[in-house]
Parts: C-alpha cells; sequence; structure tokens
C-alpha cells in the first residue's frame, strides 16, 4: 500500500520528466497499406520540417526580394526526407515529434547501402563495402523501429537510388563489383524487414537513359526482381521509383535525346515511356511495375549534352508539384524526390569526392558539397519553374 509520501514522491518524479509531445493530427487508428494499391490516391506527400526550415533560410538570403512570395511557397510542397546516413535518422526521430495530418504520408529515401553509389564520388556513403551488418543493424532495424512505433501514420519509401541500376550498368567497374553482393544483400534486407502495415515501398530503377536502353531492360527488371524475391516478395513493394534527383520529362515527345545517333538503341525518349516499357519487363521477371516519377527538376529539358549528365544540371526548373494526377495508370505519382535548392556535388576539383560530371560544361558553377544549400542554384529553380510558382 503506498503512503502518502511515497504518492507525493510519484507524482514529482512525474512531473519533473519532460512531457512527450502528441501528435494532435495524427490518425486515431492505425495505418493499413498495401501495396496493390495507389497510396497517393488518398494520401498527400507531407511537406517535411526540414526542407522547409531550408525554403525559409533561403527566403531571407534571396538575392532578389521580389521573389520571396514565390519561393515561401517551395517550402508548402510536399518531397521527400532523404536519411542518408546513421546521424540523419534524427530528422525522422524529430520529423515524427511534428504534427503530421492523417491524411498525409511521410516520403523517406533509404539510402545508406555499404560502397554506396559505387560508380559516382560525389554522393559515396559512410559506409566500406563489407559493413552489412553495421548496415542492418544500425541503420535498417533502428528505421524500422521507428516505424513501428508509429503505426498511425503512412510512410512512403523509397528504396536505395542508383544502386541496382549501377549493377546493370557500371559492373565492369571494380568498385561496382566489390559493392554487388553487398547491395543486393541490403536492398533484399531492407525490403524485407521494412514490410510493414503503415508502409508502402518503391525500388529505385533509375530512369529512361540509364536503365531504359535496348539491352538494358531485360537484366535490369530481372535484377531488380532477384532481390524482391530474395526478400520473400514482400506485399508493401509497390513498384520502383524512377527519375530520382533527374533531369527527364515525364512525356515530352519527342523525347529529349530522339535526335542523337544512337536513339534507335533506346526506346524509353521520356519517363512515361520508360514506366511502360520496364514495367512491362517487370511483371515478365515478376516484380511489381508500379511507379513514382520524380519532377522535382525536370521542367526544362535540352539542358544536357548525355542522358548521363546528373550533376547540378545548369537552367534546370522545378516542376509539377506532386500529385497522383498522372494520367497514366501505371505511374502512381509525380513526387519531390530531390530538394531542389541541395547540391548534387562540389564544383571544385580539389575536393576528395570531386565527380568530373559536377565540373561538366551543363554543370551549374560553382557548387557545394552533396546535401549543402546552393542559394543561387535554388533561385534559378524557382525562376525556370513550370509552373511558376
Amino acid at each position: 500500500m503506498k503512503t502518502s509520501a511515497s504518492i507525493l514522491a510519484l507524482a514529482t518524479l512525474a512531473a519533473a520528466l519532460p512531457s512527450q509531445k502528441v501528435n494532435k493530427r495524427a490518425c486515431d487508428s492505425a495505418v493499413k497499406l498495401s501495396g496493390t494499391e495507389n497510396v497517393f490516391k488518398s494520401y498527400t506527400l507531407h511537406p517535411n520540417s526540414f526542407y522547409k526550415a531550408e525554403v525559409a533560410a533561403a527566403v531571407k538570403n534571396l538575392s532578389d526580394q521580389s521573389l520571396a512570395t514565390a519561393a515561401a511557397k517551395v517550402g508548402d510542397v510536399g518531397s521527400f526526407l532523404w536519411l542518408d546516413t546513421i546521424a540523419n535518422i534524427d530528422k525522422l526521430k524529430k520529423e515524427l515529434a511534428t504534427d503530421i495530418p492523417c491524411k498525409n504520408v511521410l516520403g523517406l529515401v533509404i539510402y545508406d547501402l555499404p560502397g554506396r553509389d559505387c560508380a559516382a564520388k560525389a554522393s559515396n556513403g559512410e559506409l566500406a563495402v563489407g559493413e552489412i551488418d553495421k548496415y542492418k543493424t544500425q541503420y535498417i532495424d533502428v528505421i524500422a523501429g521507428l516505424l513501428k512505433g508509429a503505426p498511425n501514420q503512412a510512410f512512403a519509401l523509397i528504396i536505395e537510388p542508383d544502386s541496382l541500376p549501377n549493377l546493370v550498368t557500371n559492373i565492369d567497374l571494380t568498385t561496382c563489383q566489390q559493392s554487388k553482393s553487398g547491395y543486393e544483400e541490403g536492398v533484399a534486407y531492407a525490403l524485407k524487414t521494412l514490410n510493414l502495415p503503415n508502409v508502402v515501398m518503391y525500388v529505385d530503377a533509375g530512369h529512361g537513359g540509364w536503365l531504359g536502353w535496348n539491352d538494358n531492360l531485360k537484366p535490369g527488371a530481372e535484377g531488380l526482381a532477384k532481390v524482391y524475391k530474395a526478400a520473400g516478395s514482400p506485399s508493401q513493394v509497390r513498384g520502383i521509383s524512377t527519375n530520382i534527383a533527374g533531369w527527364n520529362s515525364f512525356d515530352q515527345t519527342p523525347g529529349e535525346f530522339s535526335t542523337t545517333s544512337d536513339a534507335q538503341y533506346n526506346k524509353a525518349q521520356n519517363e512515361k515511356l520508360y514506366v511502360s516499357l520496364f514495367g512491362d519487363a517487370l511483371a515478365t521477371a515478376g516484380h511489381p511495375n508500379h511507379a513514382i516519377v520524380d519532377t522535382g527538376r525536370n521542367a526544362v529539358t535540352g539542358l544536357r549534352e548525355e542522358w548521363g549528365h546528373w550533376c547540378n544540371v545548369k537552367g534546370a526548373g522545378f516542376g509539377v508539384r506532386p500529385t497522383a494526377d498522372t494520367g497514366d495508370e501505371r505511374t502512381d505519382a509525380f513526387v519531390w524526390g530531390k530538394p531542389g535548392g541541395e547540391s548534387d556535388g562540389t564544383s571544385d576539383t580539389s575536393a576528395t569526392r570531386y565527380d568530373s560530371f559536377c565540373g561538366n560544361n551543363d554543370a551549374y558553377k560553382p557548387s557545394p558539397e552533396a546535401g549543402e544549400w546552393n542559394q543561387p542554384y535554388f533561385e534559378d529553380l524557382l525562376k525556370n519553374a513550370k509552373p511558376q510558382f
């Protein structure tokens, strides 16, 4: 039996403990998603607080304050939150402590494989080849615990941009050969572990100028299907993500590179064609084949010298805002995958992570390290936006 003194002590202790913030706008019951349905028809991509804060800071630093009203609106656009290091899992923890509306789906990019981005220097990750156990226990397992702890929140995940596509087109590189087993094991583990009722997943499949080449369609689809089946064919995998942090038009006809000498070898001259062609190959290989397409920076085309030029393309503009109204049954939604304004890589040739693609004639210079804010580039994206803000 508790004495009055012990009751008083318990009350004092309770008062001293920090109060846990309750999301007043959260759903009243557990979210149940399905890989057989388009989540974006019933949920809105959440404008996460981290990108909102970056944009708010950018508004204060505009070179032309007449752009302020338009610039501020960018922060209200839903975009994916990149969990690209173990430390950045804290961003997810902080976001879950904010008031996320019940009808918003929180988009997350899972992006920390050992030997990450084996064909480029700019976005090399923190984990070395072989650190697969660390990836599983300190990264994927921790994220899975947070998603399980928020059963009333809907999540849409993009799984490891560029990883499996690199195993198709860049396997001649020693770095990609060394990364292969870790990529396949890591992605399979992520798909299996994150296969939760409140989650829908899209495995990254590059873009039409990458796996869209005629000879890449079949091996690309079979590569994704191999990993999907190794994970036990998880029910919450909906399909693929395309054009993440990319520049390709969704439906430009004729395509941006349709007049080049090698155009005959690539029927996927825009992302809509790619979703269709690669989707057919996925179905044959036994992999779900719906898609989300990044339109965050693809408003202006004809800027790149080649399909593969990926770094801070000069003259780019913010594209169509996230929507499930795509006009294509197989394309679930247009999304903002890459936070517009964050650099793709540095143009500093002396930097350890300098990649020559960031020094190309069609790349914006100067640009800071990957992920760092580039204020002039953000302003160009805003000026060149279609539709305008």
